[in-house]
């Protein structure tokens, strides 16, 4: 453990004390350092399923996919923000790289706590680096708009939590991963018993986030610049799923009941934030309402619980994280060329620059969910485990991938194909910088599917 997290915190000192010239090739090479030791932790050989364990962290099956795909995204954010970050002051590009620092420091905190207020603790620290790059260095006006959606939403769901925390805190005697496991489930029969369960899930729900709380996530992803947006949709949407996974265990008896009325909400929001895609004129808009979408899915294979359910979402979480990811950067790469989000005016790429069509063609591909890609890989599971529940549900799982294609497809056409406008003369030409980060984000996924055990979680 703290052979990766020393060094992340090194990466402060060395943000703020590297000459300018050498400021963003040295964080880069140093956080691609962390990046690939982290890779280590996927080799677990412990016979308990617990590994690198120690008096605070440990890292299970579940929690490692989500730790290296943290570690492998502060290198790519920094690659992806160089260029936009180049006509700020000195210091305020040392500040942004501290604060995606402190991010990659207190998710891998969230994700390796073995105490569940250690988790909850780092849940909530993570809202601040993130609101700080939203509201100080997103795009317009609108960012402080965003910025309080985002904080108000997650904050007024994750107070229920720290209540019901201290309640199962009161009643079990502990709030370890290791032990809660094995704790006696309490009866639950009253009506306090019913909010309690609901208390506990609904700030992961609003992390998630399930649909009717989703509208801070379009908003923040709009404002934020695109290492926000790239750390948004990879990592801290998956800390709700990440934090639902570990919670049902506790909450046993009552979630064959209760959980009805999330699984339909977050089936029938596939449907709607699929529909809703359809009509975006506004490219960033267009990739955070298909990562609403992709999330309904997990939330309904994660509440489910079966272990292909819980298969199924975590690799869906993965795929998603790397797949929206490179959604964002190459939305970044044109704005930061035709300076402008909506899709219409920026059409006809393919003309201009045909290498970045062939990475959008690519990423499109990943986000509709392509054969041997794990994001297909994902969704099955969750789909015949949701289908093996109950039958109706194909209805509108099936109708939520076909619109899924749809937009996938329509994203694509409108950016991509075409007739250039007549306003864009002088283009600059795709960078290597722009290639790697790509390549950094599609191989990966790519690779997954030669050895998809290291991301399935328990079920093994």
């Amino acid at each position: 453990m703290l052979k990766i997290l020393i060094p992340t915190l090194m990466l402060v000192p060395t943000a703020w004390l590297a000459p300018i010239k050498w400021l963003w090739p040295t964080t880069l090479c140093h956080s691609l350092a962390i990046a690939v030791i982290s890779l280590s932790w996927l080799k677990n050989l412990s016979e308990t399923g617990w590994s690198s364990l120690n008096l605070y962290m440990a890292t299970d099956p579940l929690s490692t996919p989500l730790l290296a795909l943290t570690c492998w995204l502060l290198p790519l954010m920094i690659l992806a923000s160089q260029n936009h970050m180049a006509s700020e002051p000195l210091n305020r590009q040392r500040a942004y790289i501290m604060l995606l620092t402190s991010l990659q420091l207190f998710l891998i905190l969230a994700f390796s706590a073995t105490e569940i207020i250690m988790f909850y603790v780092m849940f909530e620290a993570t809202l601040i680096p993130t609101l700080i790059l939203i509201t100080r260095w997103g795009n317009q006006t609108e960012r402080l708009n965003a910025g309080t959606y985002f904080l108000f939403y997650t904050l007024a769901g994750s107070l229920p939590l720290l209540v019901a925390l201290l309640v199962l805190q009161n009643n079990t005697g502990t709030l370890s991963l290791l032990t809660l496991q094995y704790s006696t489930p309490a009866p639950l029969t009253t009506y306090a018993d019913k909010l309690w369960w609901a208390g506990c899930l609904l700030a992961f729900l609003v992390k998630m986030p399930l649909y009717g709380v989703h509208l801070w996530l379009p908003k923040a992803h709009v404002e934020a610049p695109v290492a926000g947006s790239m750390v948004l949709a990879a990592v801290l949407l998956k800390l709700g799923g990440y934090g639902m996974m570990r919670m049902l265990v506790v909450l046993e008896p009552l979630t064959k009941e209760l959980s009805y009325p999330f699984i339909i909400f977050a089936l029938w929001g596939v449907v709607m934030t699929g529909s809703i895609c359809l009509r975006q004129t506004d490219l960033k808009s267009l990739i955070a309402y298909s990562s609403v979408s992709h999330m309904g899915l997990v939330v309904g294979g994660i509440l489910i619980q079966t272990p292909w359910g819980f298969s199924g979402a975590l690799i869906l979480m993965i795929a998603h994280g790397l797949t929206s990811s490179a959604l964002f950067c190459l939305a970044n790469t044109n704005y930061e060329r035709t300076h402008s989000r909506t899709m219409i005016l920026a059409r006809g790429m393919q003309m201009l620059l045909p290498l970045m069509t062939s990475w959008w063609f690519i990423a499109s591909l990943a986000n509709l969910a392509l054969p041997p890609l794990p994001n297909l890989v994902g969704e099955l599971m969750i789909l015949t485990s949701l289908f093996n529940w109950s039958h109706w549900t194909i209805a509108l799982t099936g109708s939520g991938t076909l619109i899924t294609a749809a937009y996938s497809l329509y994203m694509f056409l409108t950016t991509q194909r075409g007739p250039a406008p007549s306003h864009m003369l002088a283009l600059e030409p795709s960078h290597t910088r722009e290639h790697l980060l790509m390549a950094l984000h599609l191989l990966p996924l790519a690779l997954l599917i030669l050895k998809p055990e290291l991301i399935w979680g328990w079920t093994a």
